[in-house]
């Protein structure tokens, strides 16, 4: 017997857009001085919706502070998410740390001074 397939397609990906968008309304409106500017890269939602990772970066603060206060606040913001969203199953929240933008300037930065000293070097010859 074949596997019943979803009757919307991508429906996961939705879900998880969605509570990208609303997640990231609720995160603006917490109080808690250790949430700095957080930026949301990501959403990753189970098959079952019962797990959901949340990747994000910040602009401003300790990545791991900002982590531990929205591991703390993931209650309340899923509370938010149960009246905003219409599911049966509102996911338990998993925030993550995600480096790649800091990873990414640290790479232009090494890039800028291998053109600069290669362009000295050039210079010199």
């Amino acid at each position: 017997m074949a596997a019943k397939k979803s009757s919307t397609p991508n429906r996961g990906f939705k879900v998880a857009d969605q509570i990208q968008r609303d997640l990231a309304e609720l995160i603006r409106d917490l109080k808690d001085p250790r949430i700095g500017m957080v930026t949301l890269q990501a959403v990753e939602v189970t098959p079952d919706y019962a797990h959901a990772k949340v990747f994000f970066s910040v602009l401003v603060g300790d990545g791991a502070a900002t982590q531990e206060a929205l591991t703390q606040a993931a209650g309340f913001l899923r509370n938010g998410l149960f009246k905003r969203l219409h599911i049966h199953t509102v996911p338990t929240l998993h925030f993550v740390f995600d480096r790649t933008t800091e990873r990414a300037s640290d790479m232009n930065a090494l890039i800028a001074r291998a053109v600069a000293s290669r362009s000295k070097d050039d210079d010199a010859a």
